[in-house]
């Protein structure tokens, strides 16, 4: 049973959300941050970066501490409003490819984090769940939702459409070309309605966000303990969260780029490469896999086909079968010599939406000497690995929308 919560939620004054919002921190090259940073006075990139005003990086508790004062700062001078009531928020996005997706913001459950109704299929950090849940200690707010999917259900999705046909409470497109809308519902039958049809369902499932839930959880743990007449029902025990029916998901793959074929040739890389593959040269054949288990690769300007010979390989449960997994255990590893692709320098990669002309530039400009080409995980797939209590190898993923920070905050 997946319980799921209204919530007040800080939010930007109609007049500024275009302004204040912004895409995550890390997203943005440090040029784009400064320019930001520089013509927008309302960008959400002057709280997460409150060093700027004093052209200094900071970084710890320093940074943590003036990241709650520009918080409060922005409230004091009303670029922001609360609601008045506890709401769910419906949240569309238009992206600039044309997709759409609809869902809703709310408050999701830590309890439900430890019991595993909220399902995980990436591994996370211990170091970096430490340091996101120290800063949330400090600064005491949720301000980008973290990404969780459910399965298709007729009656949200029938509440969602009913909500849509009145004005959205924001509607902006970005510099990006995506187009937001905000709705929010504070109409007590309808938060009954919606909590009730998420009270039965099974299971939710992480599609972007490990991370911020593993922190929220450790936050919900820690305040629990400092608080003597805890309850569960505090603000600290949820986080915000963005939920979109499975069918609304997008799912590219990441593309892996190695930047050597480890001391061997490239004569004696494609026949070690033949004991586990059919392989095909396919020229200058843009080649991409159009099934599972087939793998692109580009090497010294040339595509080739990779088919797994299945009567060499052996899959005993949903990780064995997932490409990203068989490429780093039959060619990444034992061929590549790379251990640990989270941390290795020699291994990068590129999300599906930079096509196999990305990957063959960077290859030609002799950035990397090889590059593969993988089909998207599925969401099923996805599903299966999170219900088997395994985790997928980091960069299999990479998961749209991707959420705007600051349109709405979770205070705790």
């Amino acid at each position: 049973m997946a319980k799921i919560i209204p919530f007040r939620a800080v939010r930007p004054t109609r007049d500024k959300v275009s302004l204040i919002a912004s895409r995550s921190y890390e997203s943005y090259t440090p040029a784009e941050r400064e320019a930001r940073l520089r013509d927008n006075p309302f960008s959400f990139l002057h709280i997460v970066n409150p060093g700027y005003r004093y052209h200094k990086e900071t970084t710890g508790k320093e940074r943590y501490n003036l990241v709650r004062n520009r918080y409060q700062e922005f409230k004091e001078d009303i670029n922001f409003i609360q609601d008045e009531n506890p709401s769910f928020y419906i949240y569309k996005i238009v992206n600039r490819d044309g997709l759409e997706f609809n869902g809703i913001i709310a408050g999701a459950s830590a309890k439900d984090y430890e019991d595993n109704v909220i399902k995980k299929h990436e591994d996370t950090l211990e170091y970096k769940e430490i340091l996101f849940e120290k800063y949330l200690k400090t600064v005491g707010f949720n301000a980008e939702p973290v990404l969780l999917t459910y399965p298709d259900n007729d009656v949200l999705d029938s509440l969602i459409k009913t909500v849509m046909r009145d004005r959205a409470e924001y509607e902006f497109t970005t510099t990006y070309r995506d187009t937001h809308y905000l709705w929010n519902i504070d109409d007590k039958n309808i938060i009954r309605e919606i909590t009730e049809e998420f009270a039965a369902m099974e299971s939710l499932y992480i599609a972007d966000g490990h991370h911020r839930s593993a922190s929220s959880y450790l936050l919900a743990k820690d305040l629990g303990s400092e608080n003597k007449d805890h309850t569960g029902e505090e603000a600290y025990n949820f986080f915000m969260s963005y939920l979109i029916p499975e069918s609304d998901l997008k799912i590219y793959e990441f593309n892996r780029l190695v930047k050597d074929l480890n001391g061997l040739s490239k004569e004696s890389f494609l026949i070690q490469l033949d004991s586990m593959f059919r392989i095909e040269n396919r020229g200058l054949e843009y080649y991409k896999p159009s099934k599972k288990h087939h793998f692109s690769m580009y090497l010294d300007g040339e595509f080739y086909s990779l088919y797994l010979r299945k009567n060499n390989y052996t899959i005993n449960n949903a990780l064995d079968a997932l490409d990203t997994q068989i490429l780093f255990t039959t060619i990444l590893n034992p061929i590549l010599g790379i251990e640990d692709v989270r941390n290795d320098q020699r291994i990068s990669y590129t999300h599906g939406k930079n096509d196999l002309a990305y990957v063959k530039m960077l290859v030609d400009n002799s950035d990397f000497t090889v590059g593969f080409g993988l089909l998207p995980v599925t969401t099923d797939e996805m599903k299966q690995i999170a219900d088997e209590g395994l985790k997928m190898p980091p960069k299999s993923t990479y998961i749209e929308p991707k959420l705007r920070s600051g349109v709405t905050i979770y205070e705790f």
